[in-house]
Order: structure tokens, then C-alpha cells, then sequence
């Protein structure tokens, strides 16, 4: 196969799979207002796909951590061919889509590193991974911020409502968090344009730098920021509802305080992630708020056995999408023919998954029933004070 044509066709495989992190990672921005009703669903996958749009421009540190630092590359490094990068991408958009059929919010991040490093160690041996990188970078960053986030969330629940604590007979101004939501949900979306589509873009520039078409070291150039950042807009606005409806419901029942707390604790470790360049997971930082803002709220009930499958699936995302790259660059390392049986396998199962989800089609109409702010009383035990009867009424019982 000649060789820019590889190259062409790993490019647009990476294209696929930052579509795929798109429409998977809506949810860790827009589930909570959706559940709340601060924002339509069509509205808020529209506002989130033009920011994270907007988001993929403004920084480029994580696609470095990617394309100059997790695969070994250059003069003293080892040389991974497009082939393998190929193969990677098969096994962390086939992974994704598994996860997204049954509606779990695990990291397409994780994912992506998984599919490359299974295929970096089958094609060029295990000296080919930067594991220094991969445990600064990549796996204690998934330890701590999810946890961090988690705190902050709880933390900012419960401020948001002792500053908002309810008294009898007066407004206590918890509706005007759903105002607060239209901002802090954005912020998540913009945040997530900061971290996520560069991933795809280190790819892009990675597969270019072992083609030679681009020096060791070279940051991403426009043209692949652009197309990244497009690509992830247009999945983005796909929706991704069967995950949407985990993170807005089935987590725990989110209220709009607490969703305003949940997204920004998210916001900020997603924004400040990206500034020191970790390739961190959005998924787990924005499970990981929501999980603690329902701990911070009073009354409010975290569903466990969905958080347990939630951290499953993050617990098999690295191992199983590295399982997956290894086994198309196998394939891949035969030749033209081992990539053709790739691209054939991948397409099989992928149309497989899609025709699976028609069975239980989740669109915008059915994916979340937005929560009532009116029955948010419930949460705090208020006492009324028994009316007493009129002296009209009084009359009516004597008589």
C-alpha cells in the first residue's frame, strides 16, 4: 500500500474517532442543565459543539504530550509507522462505541491511549512507550482529578445551598441557579474543546512525524487543528443521549444548584488540566462532580451500582481498547492485505453496534425527564405552622 495513502487514511481514521469522542463526552457538559431544564437538549448540544469548536483553538499543550512525549519518537526514540497508529485508532473508536451502546461515560481519552500503546508494543516493542509520561501524565491525573473534582463539587453544594437556605413563605432563589447553569455548562464545553480535540491532534501531528512530513518535536499545524476541532464539533452536536441519560439521571437526581456546582468543578479542573499540558479524562473528572454534588446535596440519593459499573468501565478502558490496538497491528503488520482486514472487521462491528442501539432508540425526546425545581423542598425538612381555623369555620363545627 503506498505510503500516503496510509498516512491519508489514518488521518481520517483519527477524524472518525475525535467525532466519536465528541458525541461520547456531550454529557460532561450539557447532561446536568438538560436534567434541570436550564437549556433544551437541541440548544444545548448546539452550544456546546460551537464552544468546544472554539475551545480546540486555544491551546495546544496536551497534543504535545501526545505527539512528543507518550510514543517514542525521533532521533533515540523508536520509529511507529502509520500502521500502527492505524491500528490503535481501530481499537479506542471500537472500545467507545461499546461503552456508548450501553450508555457508560468512560474515557475516549483512555481509550485513545490504550488502542496506541497496545499497538506501539506489538509493532515496535515495549521500549516504544514513554511509561514515565504515561504514569505523570496520563494515570495519576485520572486518580486525583476526579477525586479533587468530586470535593470541590461537594464542597460548592453545599455553599450553594446554605447561602440559598429555604425559609417559610419566602423565595429562596435555587430557580436562578438554572440561569448560573446556561454559563458554567458552557464553561465545561469550552473546557472540553481545551483538552479533547487535542488529543486527535497529537495523533495527527504523531502520524505526520513518522511520515516524515513533519521534523520530530513540530506542534500541530492549523490545518489539523482546524479539522480536529471541526470533527469534534459536529459529534458533539450528534448528541450522544444514551450517555447523556446516564449523567443526567442516572447517577443521581440533579438539581440546578447542584448542577451549577457539579460543572464548575469541572470547568476548573479540565481548564487547569489543559494549561499543564495532562491528556486528562473529561468523562471521569465531570462523573466524578456529579457524583459529589449528589453527596452535597441533603436528601439527595448517589445510585452506587451505576457509579460501580461507571468505575468499571474506567478501570477496563486502558487495558481493553490496548487489547484491541494489539490485535489490528497483528493484523496491520501484514501488509495491505492485514490493514484491508482491518478496515473490514472494524466496519463489521461498527455497523454491528449501530444496528444493536436501533433496538432502543435514545434521541433528545426521550433521554433525560427534566427534574422540577418545584419539588426541591423535599431535600430540606421544612415544619409549617398549622393554620388556625377561621371563626366562620369554628361556627360550622359547633354547629
Amino acid at each position: 500500500m503506498d505510503f500516503t495513502l496510509i498516512v491519508v487514511l489514518v488521518i481520517v481514521l483519527a477524524l472518525v474517532f475525535d467525532f466519536t469522542n465528541g458525541f461520547h463526552d456531550t454529557a460532561n457538559a450539557m447532561a446536568t442543565p438538560i436534567a434541570t431544564g436550564a437549556m433544551r437538549p437541541k440548544v444545548a448540544v448546539t452550544v456546546a459543539a460551537i464552544l468546544n469548536l472554539i475551545g480546540a483553538f486555544l491551546s495546544t499543550a496536551v497534543a504535545t504530550t501526545i505527539s512528543n512525549g507518550l510514543i517514542n519518537e525521533g532521533e533515540g526514540g523508536v520509529a511507529i509507522t502509520p500502521e500502527l497508529i492505524f491500528a490503535g485508532l481501530i481499537g479506542a473508536i471500537v472500545w467507545n462505541l461499546i461503552t456508548w451502546l450501553r450508555g457508560l461515560p468512560s474515557s475516549s481519552s483512555h481509550a485513545l491511549f490504550g488502542g496506541l500503546i497496545g499497538a506501539a508494543i506489538i509493532g515496535a516493542g515495549i521500549g516504544a512507550v514513554n511509561f514515565d509520561v504515561v504514569v505523570a501524565k496520563v494515570i495519576l491525573p485520572a486518580l486525583i482529578a476526579p477525586l479533587i473534582a468530586g470535593l470541590a463539587a461537594f464542597a460548592a453544594t453545599k455553599i450553594a445551598y446554605a447561602v440559598t437556605r429555604r425559609d417559610i413563605g419566602k423565595p429562596d432563589g435555587r430557580g436562578g441557579f438554572r440561569y448560573a447553569q446556561i454559563f458554567s455548562s458552557s464553561l465545561v464545553a469550552l473546557a472540553h474543546g481545551t483538552n479533547d480535540a487535542q488529543k486527535t491532534m497529537g495523533v495527527i501531528t504523531l502520524t505526520l512525524i513518522s511520515g516524515g512530513f513533519l521534523a520530530a518535536g513540530s506542534p500541530p499545524p492549523f490545518w489539523v487543528i482546524a479539522a480536529c476541532a471541526l470533527a469534534i464539533a459536529i459529534g458533539t452536536y450528534s448528541g450522544g443521549w444514551r450517555i447523556i441519560r446516564t449523567m443526567g439521571s442516572g447517577l443521581t437526581e440533579v438539581k440546578p444548584a447542584q448542577g451549577f456546582a457539579a460543572e464548575t468543578s469541572t470547568a476548573a479542573a479540565i481548564l487547569a488540566s489543559s494549561h499543564l499540558g495532562f491528556a486528562l479524562s473529561t468523562t471521569q473528572v465531570a462523573s466524578g462532580s456529579v457524583i459529589g454534588s449528589g453527596l452535597g446535596r441533603r436528601g439527595s440519593t448517589v445510585r452506587w451500582g451505576m457509579a460501580g459499573k461507571i468505575a468499571l468501565g474506567w478501570v477496563l478502558t486502558l487495558p481493553a481498547s490496548a487489547i484491541m490496538g494489539a490485535f489490528a497491528a497483528g493484523l496491520a503488520l501484514l501488509g495491505p492485505i492485514g490493514i484491508l482486514i482491518d478496515v473490514v472487521l472494524g466496519t463489521i462491528v461498527i455497523g454491528g453496534i449501530f444496528l444493536w442501539s436501533r433496538k432502543e432508540s435514545i434521541s433528545h425526546h426521550n433521554a433525560v425527564n427534566v427534574n422540577d425545581i418545584d419539588d426541591a423542598g423535599q431535600v430540606v425538612s421544612i415544619k409549617k405552622t398549622p393554620r388556625k381555623p377561621s371563626r366562620s369555620e369554628r361556627k360550622k363545627v359547633a354547629q
